[in-house]
C-alpha cells in the first residue's frame, strides 16, 4: 500500500459537497495469452493487404511509425488471416472478455485481501463488444459476489472509459461512506480488425490496437485510509465531432472511425478543455505534479508532451506502456497509472484520455509514500 499526503480540498470534491473521501484499495492489469510482435503484424497486414490494396505499400509505414514494439491478443494471429462476421466476433468477445474481466476481478481482489462478499458495487467498461447479459452478470456466476450488489454496466465511451469509468466508480463511491467498488475495464479491441474494409483507418487500427484489461478496487470506508486517494473528475465533449472516434456497425461488426485530426484537436482545443475543468476547481496546470495521460499513438503522445510542457518522450510511463502493449482502448491509461504507482512517482496526478464523443476525460489521483503496488 502506498501513503498519501492528503490533497487539499479542491482536488477532492465539489464546493459544498460532502467529502466523503475515495481511496485506490488496488490496481491491476491483465493481458491475455497471444503476444503478436509488431514486426509479425505487419508481416501478417501485408498477406491480408498487400495483395488486394493499392495503396498499402505506401502505407504500411505506419506499422513502424507507431512506436509499438508488441501488443496482446486474445485469439492467435493466423485468426485473422480470414473474414468473421459479427455473430461469430460477439461470441469471441463474450468468451474472452468474461475470462480477462474474471482474472483482473480476482487479482484486484487478491491485492486489496478482500473477498467478493466485500464488494457492493461493480463498475464495468467495455466498448468493444456487446453482450446481454453484460460481462460482470456473467461473471457473477463464476465470482461469489453478493446477489445485491450494485451493477453498472457502460458502453460506448471508447478511449476515453478507463478515467471515466475511474471517474464514475469513485463518484459512486463517495456517495455513501463505507462502500467499496470493483471496477473492471476490459477491452478486446482485435476484434475490430476488418478482413474486408481496404481502408487507411483500418489498416492503422491493425497496427495500433491490442486486447487488456485492469481493475481496481475504491473505497469509501476509513479503513482503508492510505491508499492512494482519488479526487475531482469531470469531462468535455465537444460539439460537433461525432464522426472523430467511433465505430461503424454492420454484420461484420465494428469498422473504426479514427480520424487523422485527433492530434490537431489536442494542440488546438484539448489545452483549453483541459484549464476548464482545473479552473472550475481552483486549480491550474501547476498544480498537477504529473499527468497520467492515454497513450493513443505516437503522434497523439508527442501533442500532449507538449500541452504538459515536457519534453519529447519526456511522459516516458506512457511511452513504456505504449510500447509494450499498443493502445488498448480503455484499460490503457490504468496502465500507466499503474506504471507510475510501481516506479514510485508521488504527489497530485492527472489522468486523462480522449474517446469518441469527442470527450475528454479527467480524474484527479494523489499518490504518495514508497514505490509499489495500489
Amino acid at each position: 500500500m502506498n501513503l498519501i499526503r492528503f490533497p487539499s480540498a479542491a482536488m477532492t470534491a465539489h464546493a459544498g459537497s460532502p467529502t466523503v473521501a475515495a481511496t485506490l484499495r488496488s490496481l491491476v492489469t491483465v493481458v491475455p495469452p497471444h503476444r503478436i510482435p509488431q514486426s509479425v503484424a505487419k508481416e501478417r497486414a501485408r498477406e491480408v493487404f498487400g495483395s488486394r490494396m493499392p495503396f498499402f505499400d505506401q502505407l504500411e509505414q505506419v506499422f513502424d511509425n507507431a512506436a509499438i514494439e508488441a501488443r496482446y491478443s486474445c485469439l492467435p494471429v493466423e485468426w485473422f488471416l480470414g473474414p468473421a462476421d459479427f455473430e461469430e466476433k460477439t461470441r469471441l468477445y463474450q468468451q474472452h472478455a468474461t475470462t480477462l474481466a474474471h482474472d483482473a476481478a480476482r487479482l484486484a481482489l487478491e491485492r486489496a485481501h478482500l473477498q467478493p462478499q466485500d464488494i457492493d458495487v461493480i463498475v464495468f467498461v467495455s466498448s468493444t463488444g456487446i453482450s446481454t447479459p453484460s460481462i460482470e452478470a456473467r461473471l457473477m456466476n463464476r465470482i461469489p459476489f453478493r446477489s445485491d450488489v450494485m451493477r453498472l454496466p457502460i458502453f460506448g465511451l471508447g478511449c476515453a472509459g478507463g478515467v471515466l469509468g475511474l471517474t464514475r466508480a469513485t463518484q459512486m463511491t463517495r456517495s455513501q461512506a463505507g462502500l467499496r467498488c470493483l471496477l473492471i475495464v476490459v477491452e478486446l479491441s482485435s476484434l475490430a480488425f476488418r478482413y474486408d474494409r481496404l481502408t487507411k483507418s483500418n489498416l492503422v487500427a491493425s497496427a495500433l490496437f491490442g486486447d487488456g484489461a485492469a481493475a481496481a478496487v475504491i473505497s469509501s470506508d476509513p479503513r482503508d485510509a492510505g491508499s492512494p486517494a482519488l479526487g475531482i473528475g469531470g469531462e468535455h465533449c465537444w460539439a460537433n465531432t461525432l464522426d472523430v472516434m467511433g465505430w461503424n456497425i454492420d454484420a461484420n461488426g465494428f469498422d473504426v472511425i479514427f480520424q487523422q485530426s485527433i492530434p490537431q484537436i489536442i494542440a488546438e482545443h484539448y489545452p483549453a478543455a483541459l484549464d476548464g475543468f482545473l479552473s472550475r476547481h481552483g486549480l491550474t496546470r501547476a498544480d498537477i505534479d504529473r499527468p497520467c495521460c492515454h497513450p493513443g499513438g505516437a503522434k497523439v503522445m508527442d501533442e500532449l508532451e507538449k500541452v504538459f510542457d515536457y519534453p519529447k518522450f519526456g511522459l516516458d510511463a506512457e511511452r513504456r506502456v505504449l510500447a509494450a502493449y499498443g493502445n488498448m482502448s480503455a484499460p490503457t491509461v490504468l496502465f500507466v497509472l499503474e506504471d507510475l504507482l510501481k516506479t514510485g512517482r508521488r504527489g497530485d496526478m492527472l489522468a486523462s484520455s480522449l474517446g469518441p464523443g469527442f470527450t475528454a476525460a479527467f480524474q484527479m489521483v494523489t499518490l504518495g509514500g514508497e514505490a509499489g503496488e495500489a
